[in-house]
């Protein structure tokens, strides 16, 4: 039942053909069987599910229930739970067990959703191939010598190994798109503050942006119609009301104008890759959809910009991490900032640490200017780019990932090689734009290849129309790994 569609378990449960325990009870079931292997998962929480699985079947028994009444799912470890640890990948935070819910969580339970576990990712978001988790590494279930990708590459290999239908994720530079492209599934990062980050541990606060995974861009709608929404207790949260997204997914593609940015088409992309992005976009002409060249001539630029604003906005965050309050604590100190320095040294790992040093340094007095600066203001002419492309097309479409998934280890001694791996996501979160990843083939190795699309502000439910009428004529979204 877990491999079935979210509008299909739904209908399952009301007609009593299965029960919200039995579901949870199946997903502990794969999760017992594949964790070992994929690691997706850091902590299962059984008897809260268990409890939820039966809140959910009475809600089912008197008819109130809604459309994820008694639906299991995984949350990223980076959303806080109640009385559940909530680690965010890191030592720092090993023993962190929450005193409230986070906003997304708190929605999905009040939805009735049945949440089994946390979910592996890269230490505090950052990363792009989920090996920077104090727990290991995810594997990728199509390929388990092979990343996910990241951040939220535990959440993707948790949908993709059918361990859960739906999963909760967080897109800084492309960690919902990319991973949801490695693993073969579906995944949308909303606008910038379409969802609460209100107990959303932060890495970078202007780009960091929860959003959702599942089979099809059905199930991320409903999934996304959850959780979206603005909350008072968030300062960047917008103040628009509950929306459905699922609302224009049987509309016709008739007439939608899809931008191709010829920058996006350039070298750097493998020949499998292309040759998948092409073909879906020949199905998108034969659905309706007409095409046009658009121009992005500040893309190239957003990875080093990313690289100055997010380090700047990570190394104010994470200075909260000291050992005080909560989180690791070195045993061995002499005085008060031998503890800080230990406390830090002993919690972060190596990639954290690189990016707290790179945004102290473009902080710094007479550093600032040059380099914050200067990246802002890239920032604004990325985001004018996509403004006037979209003057030309409704949505704008092209490679999420420049190669199919990657080696474990393979990128790990060159943290630039492995930064080019989101080239083509990162300008959509320093513009602030929704994105969408859907299945379109594969590639070299049997291994998955995603397609992107990109929207104009507010614009989910255009996307998840696009998306959802190219998978009403493909099959891609609907292949599982072997052996799942």
């Amino acid at each position: 039942m877990i491999e079935s569609s979210l509008k299909d378990i739904a209908a399952a449960l009301r007609d009593k053909k299965v029960s919200a325990v039995e579901l949870a009870t199946e997903s502990f079931s794969r999760i017992e069987a594949g964790n070992a292997r994929i690691n997706a998962f850091v902590t299962v929480d059984r008897d809260g599910a268990l409890a939820a699985a039966k809140a959910a079947d009475e809600r089912l028994a008197t008819g109130t229930a809604g459309p994820l009444t008694g639906i299991p799912l995984a949350h990223k470890d980076v959303f806080c739970t109640e009385g559940v640890l909530t680690t965010c990948g890191s030592k720092m935070l090993s023993n962190f067990v929450s005193p409230y819910d986070a906003h997304v969580v708190s929605l999905l339970k009040e939805a009735g959703a049945v949440m089994v576990g946390k979910t592996n990712m890269d230490e505090f978001a950052m990363g792009s191939s989920n090996e920077n988790s104090h727990f290991g590494p995810t594997r990728n279930p199509w390929n388990t010598d092979k990343v996910p990708g990241g951040s939220s590459g535990g959440s993707a290999a948790a949908v993709a190994a059918r361990m859960v239908p739906i999963a909760t994720g967080t897109d800084t530079g492309g960690s919902i798109r990319q991973p949801a492209s490695l693993c073969g599934i579906t995944g949308i990062k909303p606008t910038y503050g379409r969802v609460s980050r209100y107990g959303m541990i932060a890495y970078a606060s202007s780009l960091d942006q929860g959003g959702a995974f599942g089979y099809s861009a059905e199930d991320c709608a409903l999934l996304l119609s959850a959780i979206a929404g603005h909350d008072p207790r968030d300062s960047t949260s917008l103040e628009q009301g509950a929306e459905d997204f699922g609302r224009d997914l049987a509309k016709p593609l008739a007439g939608l104008r899809v931008g191709l940015p010829k920058e996006f088409f350039a070298e750097g992309m493998s020949d499998d890759v292309r040759a998948a992005v092409d073909a879906a976009i020949a199905e998108y002409r034969k659905l309706g959809a007409t095409t046009v060249e658009v121009s992005l001539p500040n893309a190239r630029l957003a990875i080093p910009a990313y690289y100055v604003i997010a380090p700047a906005e990570a190394s104010s965050n994470l200075s909260r991490f000291d050992g005080v309050r909560y989180g690791h604590r070195a045993a061995d100190y002499g005085d008060l900032n031998d503890m800080y320095c230990k406390s830090r040294a002993e919690g972060f790992g190596s990639e954290v640490k690189r990016r707290i040093l790179v945004g102290t340094y473009v902080l710094s007095h007479g550093y600032y200017d040059a380099y914050y600066i200067k990246a802002q203001k890239l920032r604004r002419l990325i985001a004018n780019d996509f403004a006037a492309a979209f003057q030309q097309c409704d949505v704008i479409a092209g490679p999420v990932s420049p190669t199919v998934a990657f080696g474990i280890g393979e990128k790990s001694d060159d943290p630039v090689q492995m930064y080019l791996s989101d080239i083509y996501t990162i300008a959509v979160n320093l513009a602030g734009l929704p994105g969408l990843s859907h299945p379109a083939g594969f590639g070299a190795g049997g291994l998955p290849v995603g397609l992107q699309l990109i929207g104009n502000y507010f614009s989910e439910a255009r996307l998840l129309n696009a998306a959802h009428q190219y998978q009403q004529h493909t099959d891609w979204h609907t292949r599982a790994p072997a052996g799942i």
